[in-house]
Formats: C-alpha cells, sequence, structure tokens
C-alpha cells in the first residue's frame, strides 16, 4: 500500500461540504476555497489546483502534527489565540442590517450638497444635567423667535455661540455629506430648502438648522493658484498696487507663461510655490467661498482672472475633474468615517439590544433605586461597603445575575460633580458589564453564524501551529544543530564555491612596532575565540587603546587593510594613533567549513530538514478526498 493512501469516495460517505479527510480530521470545501482563492488574491505562486492541493495538504498535515505534539493546549497559544480571537471578533459583533443602512445614507448624503445656516446654544465643555437643561431652555427661546418669523440671521448673530458663524448671520455655506457632524448631518440631510428644524443636539450643544438650498455634489477638483496675500491693516493703495500686480500676472499667464514656473516665482503661498501653486483635491466646502466658486466654474486647462477672498488675490488654473465615485469605490473611506464618530456604537447597540431579547435580559428598577438611596449623593466606600452587604439582584439575562455585591466589586469610589445623577452611573456599569458579558456570549457562537470569521480564526489558529511545529523541526534546529549543519556541508561541498578568493582571519591594527610585535606573541598562544578578550585585557584601558582587532571573511573590496596586505591593492591610509597594521589569516579560496557560508548552507540544511519531515508525515497518512465535492471547487 502506498505510504500516502489518497481515496476517491462518494458523497453518501461524507458530507457535502467535506472536501477530504486528513488523519481522520474533517476539511471543508469552504475552508479549502478561502484558503485557496486568499492565496490567490495575494498573488502568492501556487499554480492550478491539481499543483496546490499537495501543498494545502502537507501543510494540513503539519497542523495536525503540532496538535499532537499538544502545542495547542499550551497556556500561551489559548491565550495568544485569544486575542486574536477577540480582535477578529469585532467587525461581526454589529447588527448588519443597520451598518449597511448607515454606509448607505452616509453614501447619499456624499452625492448632494446642503446650504446651510445654525444657530448654536452651548451647554459648556463639561455639561451637567443642570446646564444641558439650562441650554435647551434658552435654545428652546430663541427657536420661538424663528418660528414666529424673526429673520434668521439676524437671531444667529445675536444668540449664537459658534464664533465660526455667528458674524455671517449662522451661514456655514454648502457643505458636502461627510463634512458634518453624524446628529446634525442626519437632519440637516433629510431637510427641504426653507425649512427650520427642531432642536438638534450635538456634544457642542443644541442646533437649529436651517436649509436655504440643496444641489448635487459636484465632485471633486484639482486646482492651482497663484497666491498674492493681502494684510488685514492693508491700504487702499498696496491693495491696488496687489491687484494691479495680479493683473500683470494674469496677462503674463494668458500671453503664455508657464503657470506652474510663475507660481513657483510670485506666488506668496510658501506651502504650494514649491509645487507649482497646486492645491490637493478638493470638494464642495473646502475652500472659501470665492476660490471654490471660480474652481468649480473652470474647464480643465482653463485660467481664471483674479479674484479677491478675504486673504488676497488668488489667480486660479485647473488641472483636474472627477466625479462622485460609485458606492464601492469609497465604501471602505466611508467605513472608516463611521468608526469614528457617533455611528460607530449604533450598529453594535442595534446588536446589544437583540441579544438582550434573546437573554432574556431584565433590570429591576426597584433594586437600582434601592442602590441609588444607599448612594445618596456620593460614591464613596461607605456606600459601597453597604451594596456588598445586600443580597439584591439588579439585573438577570443569560441565567446569570448582576447583584448588589457585583455592583460594588464594580464601582469605584468616586466625587459626584454638582449635577451629576448616581443613578446614571449606576445604570451605567450595569450595562457596561451585561454588554460585555453578552458580546462574550455572541463571540462564542460567531463560527456557527458566520462561515468566513470562521474560516478566518481557523487560518490563524492553524497559522500558529504551523510556526511553533515548524520552529521546532525545521528552522531552530537548522541554527542550533553544529553536527548536522557541518556534516551536511561535508556531503554538500563542491556546491559551494566562490568566484572571488577571501581572506580569512583578523586585522590588526597597532600603536608602534613593539607592541605589534607583543601582541603577535599573545595571539600565538590564544585559541581565535580568545583572541578578543586576551588582547583587549593585555594592551587596552578604559583611557588608552593600544590595539583594535577586526575580524572575518573578506572579499576584495570590503576593508582597504586586507585589499592592500593580502590582495595586493594599494596602499591603506593609517590611523596616526594605530599606524602599524597587520593581518593573522590566510586567503582561501573555497569555504573551508559551514561557517564560512553559514547563511546558504543553513538555508539549505532547512530545506532539507523540510524534505525529511515532510516525507515523515506523508508517510503514514491517511488523506481521503470527496472527489465529487473537488469537482465543484471554483
Amino acid at each position: 500500500m502506498s505510504a500516502l493512501m489518497m481515496a476517491a469516495i462518494s458523497t453518501s460517505a461524507l458530507a457535502q461540504d467535506v472536501l477530504m479527510t486528513i488523519n481522520g480530521k474533517d476539511i471543508s470545501k469552504s475552508e479549502f476555497e478561502y484558503i485557496y482563492h486568499k492565496n490567490n488574491k495575494q498573488q502568492v505562486e501556487i499554480g492550478g489546483l491539481d499543483e496546490y492541493m499537495p501543498l494545502f495538504i502537507n501543510y494540513k498535515l503539519k497542523v495536525d502534527a503540532a496538535e499532537k505534539a499538544g502545542i495547542d493546549t499550551t497556556a500561551t497559544f489559548i491565550n495568544e489565540l485569544n486575542g486574536y480571537r477577540k480582535e477578529l471578533a469585532k467587525p461581526y459583533l454589529t447588527d448588519r442590517d443597520t451598518e449597511m443602512a448607515l454606509l448607505q445614507e452616509a453614501y447619499i448624503n456624499s452625492t448632494k450638497n446642503v446650504e446651510i445656516s445654525h444657530i448654536l446654544i452651548s451647554m459648556g465643555q463639561m455639561p451637567t444635567d443642570e446646564s444641558r437643561a439650562a441650554a435647551q431652555a434658552r435654545a428652546q427661546e430663541v427657536l420661538e423667535k424663528v418660528k414666529a418669523g424673526e429673520d434668521f440671521a439676524a437671531l444667529a448673530q445675536q444668540y449664537s455661540e459658534d464664533p465660526g458663524s455667528r458674524g455671517r448671520g449662522g451661514y456655514l455655506g454648502f457643505v458636502k455629506g461627510g463634512r458634518l457632524i453624524y446628529p446634525f448631518e442626519k437632519v440637516a440631510f433629510t431637510m427641504q430648502p426653507g425649512e427650520v428644524s427642531d432642536l438638534v443636539e450635538t456634544r457642542f450643544g443644541y442646533h437649529i438648522i436651517k436649509v436655504h438650498s440643496i444641489r448635487p455634489d459636484q465632485g471633486e477638483r484639482l486646482a492651482a493658484h497663484i497666491f498674492l496675500m493681502l494684510p488685514q491693516d492693508i491700504s487702499p493703495e498696496v491693495e491696488a498696487q496687489k491687484k494691479a500686480q495680479a493683473e500683470a500676472i494674469y496677462n503674463d499667464l494668458k500671453a503664455g507663461a508657464d503657470f506652474a514656473q510663475l507660481a513657483r516665482e510670485k506666488s506668496e503661498d510658501q506651502g504650494t510655490a514649491m509645487r507649482g501653486g497646486e492645491l490637493p483635491w478638493v470638494s464642495s466646502g473646502e475652500l472659501v467661498k470665492e476660490l471654490e466658486d471660480i474652481v468649480f466654474s473652470l474647464q480643465v486647462g482653463e485660467i481664471a482672472a483674479p479674484v479677491r477672498s478675504a486673504y488676497g488675490y488668488h489667480i486660479v488654473k485647473l488641472n483636474g475633474s472627477r466625479d462622485v465615485p460609485s458606492f464601492e469605490e469609497i465604501r471602505g473611506d466611508l467605513q472608516q468615517r463611521i468608526s469614528r464618530d457617533e455611528r460607530s456604537a449604533m450598529a453594535r447597540n442595534v446588536l446589544i439590544e437583540k441579544l438582550k431579547k434573546e437573554n432574556n435580559y431584565q433590570l429591576d428598577e426597584l433594586m437600582v433605586e434601592t442602590a441609588v438611596a444607599i448612594c445618596g449623593a456620593a460614591i464613596d466606600s461607605t456606600a459601597l461597603a453597604t451594596l456588598a452587604q445586600q443580597d439584591m439582584v439588579l439585573a438577570t439575562y443569560a441565567g446569570k445575575q448582576i447583584t448588589s455585591k457585583d455592583l460594588a466589586k464594580s464601582l469605584k469610589p468616586r466625587r459626584l460633580m454638582p449635577g451629576h445623577n448616581p443613578k446614571n452611573i449606576i445604570l451605567a456599569d450595569i450595562e457596561r458589564n451585561v454588554e460585555a458579558d453578552l458580546l462574550e456570549i455572541e463571540t462564542a457562537v460567531l463560527p456557527e453564524k458566520y462561515e468566513d470569521y470562521r474560516n478566518l480564526i481557523n487560518e490563524y489558529r492553524d497559522g500558529m501551529l504551523l510556526f511553533e511545529i515548524s520552529n521546532r523541526e525545521v528552522w531552530e534546529k537548522a541554527t542550533t544543530d553544529v553536527k548536522g549543519l557541518e556534516k551536511f556541508f561535508k556531503k554538500n561541498k563542491k556546491k559551494y564555491t566562490w568566484d572571488r578568493p577571501r581572506y580569512k582571519g583578523f586585522v590588526v591594527c597597532c600603536a608602534d612596532e613593539t607592541v605589534a610585535k607583543e601582541v603577535k606573541k599573545v595571539m600565538k598562544k590564544c585559541k581565535d575565540t580568545e583572541v578578543f578578550a586576551t588582547v583587549n585585557a593585555t594592551f587596552n584601558t578604559d583611557s588608552t587603546e593600544l590595539v583594535s582587532l577586526d575580524k572575518g571573511l573578506y572579499v576584495e573590496g570590503d576593508n582597504a587593510f586586507v585589499d592592500e596586505l593580502a590582495f595586493a591593492g594599494a596602499k591603506a591610509e593609517r590611523d596616526e594613533k594605530l599606524p602599524v597594521v597587520f593581518l593573522v589569516g590566510k586567503t582561501i579560496k573555497s569555504p573551508e567549513t559551514y561557517l564560512d557560508v553559514r547563511g546558504q548552507v543553513t538555508a539549505d540544511y532547512q530545506e532539507y530538514l523540510e524534505k525529511l519531515w515532510v516525507k515523515k508525515l506523508n508517510k503514514d497518512a491517511k488523506v481521503v478526498m470527496n472527489e465529487e465535492v473537488l469537482k465543484t471547487i471554483k
């Protein structure tokens, strides 16, 4: 019988998704396809299916060897894999429908620009319940004035606490989706022109939003400008000179002058002048209005007459234009954007609520109120000690409980700021512990829910096992097995040749001839491994160096002294402190020991050990292939 037993069997003998069994362990079609296609995508040279299959089987045999060696049962392995498992689970611990809805909403918003004004009533940097309520009341008063027909811009100038837009009557201009904080954008981008919102709460305070108009997004533009700066206190005479200078530059451009060259010479925007005036790709809302209006009105290659902004005169050329990208083109960017704001928790929170229902989560409001009463106005050590003595069940889920004793352990003593409610702190602590537990429960069942997650975890697990067993059987052995390396080198010595001779030995620099003579005597009595320590101890101190030593295998061109003394090259320049130089060694035409070509021999020895190991693994392996499932591999 063949050492590697390959058998073809019908699908009735194996489950429909089982592609093969290796030493009794099932390998699913989905796992094989996942790894096969991933290697192809990463452009690993794996060839076709027939060529790849033996590689895959060898890979799985190594993993099997690692399991038989008990590597997967060690605490180190288990802890490391659990760390990977938690990290890889994060993208799956969300509600996917909610996540997709948020992505699609973000994309739709990115395809339009909304012209907006707003009034902001701040609730302070560290809002309390009282400061939030006070800000809401002030904002409501302003909103009533808006509803009564008072001028929005005038009210913004009078009441708004946004210093950036207050002076402009709250005007923000046209804004592209994705440029605003999410609670603000969610409302603004669902409004109609002329409409005024109710109060919108964000971390900055309460907003009243007015939408003036809506237009399709204009895509992105790549522009360059030549900029002449106008100081804030500029006189009319100087401004006239700047304007004339800008017009002269524009006339030169119309006459055929090179835009980039003039930008480098004339532009006062130092950040872009060196790039020929080129700005980054921009979309609506990223430039001052006067500049944006010009940029988005030009055709590619066109140059506009000087335009004045609050900062100076701009002469603009459009170098490129591109339309709004498709959803798939910017999906990754949208996911990154969502992950950085309030939306990052929304899909996760929807999942948490589903898990609460699935696991019959119940919060006992009466017991929570009792815990709040025990804490009173402060969560201190006395309150926590009292909680620890109680026998109250605050919440139940999945057959588990959160008790007052658990709460006492979890909470930390703290002073409450005025206006802060201890109930909010207690509820947040309960929620945090429940969420962590429910997500842990969900993580445990992810491999059954998501095939791609299961395959990813298997890949990490098998990769860790493969690394450790390969290190034991091949890599570490090849670097530490001195006798094996020596034997391998002797057997394959003809393979290791050089096109040029090498000098092998010491390069010695001494303070004078007397020192050199003594050093030679000392070196004759020493083993090679003792030379450095003995010579340094004999001739050098912390303050005085009479000898310096180098040792190596040198080809011509590596060391000037070796070139001179071993290869009859030009005289090398001496260090005035160590002018006497001699060599202790010899010139060899080919390697004498494996140490002379250690890197190459070690690599070849590893390859040799790998082949022996794989041969041994295959010797008694039993691989059963499901040919009918194999035919369906894509």
